[in-house]
């Protein structure tokens, strides 16, 4: 039997995708609280999530979410990463206000849960480049998925990876968006 290149690299970002899953929920975490939503999208739920970060860009006069749109519709596949807002009870002030009970009443984010999230992306986006397939992280997916509602409602703060395994990175040579 004959593997064509094109279906065994879309398997291979998605076993990837799967393993940058496990690695954003195993990634540490403070107080050992898990605040995370993680999954995976592809085909029509990917167009559709292009779809609204074009919307977007035009909404609000941001060329970037459609420049990553396009990279995105050129992906495999995209991992999201989000977070629920958690405060974990130290009373830091991190996040702005005076204690976590405030926090929590104003529905703000912890900084912790902030901090959480980046080394989850993290963890992810380096298990990506072990297995050597493109990535990039993008705020602006998350700000779409959260748009769309891809999200439980509790999530406020998330991000998209998409992963693409092409003979020169997409995500490289990018037009600066000003």
């Amino acid at each position: 039997m004959i593997y064509k290149s094109d279906a065994v690299e879309k398997n291979a970002a998605m076993k990837v995708a799967e393993l940058m899953c496990a690695a954003a929920r195993t990634a540490p975490k403070a107080r050992g609280t898990d605040t995370l939503e993680i999954f995976i999208v592809d085909g029509a739920e990917k167009y559709a999530l292009t779809a609204k970060m074009r919307e977007i860009s035009e909404r609000l006069d941001k060329a970037f979410f459609t420049r990553d749109a396009g990279n995105l519709d050129n992906s495999l596949c995209v991992v999201f990463i989000g977070s629920r807002p958690a405060p974990r009870g130290l009373d830091c002030a991190l996040c702005g206000v005076l204690d976590c009970a405030t926090a929590a009443q104003d529905n703000i984010s912890c900084a912790i849960d902030v901090t959480d999230l980046g080394i989850a992306v993290g963890s992810a986006a380096a298990t990506a480049m072990d297995h050597r397939v493109d990535n990039r992280i993008m705020f602006s997916a998350g700000v779409a998925a959260l748009e769309l509602g891809l999200f439980s409602d509790e999530i406020k703060i998330a991000y998209g990876i998409g992963l693409s395994i092409t003979g020169k990175s997409i995500f490289f040579d990018r037009p600066p968006v000003v």
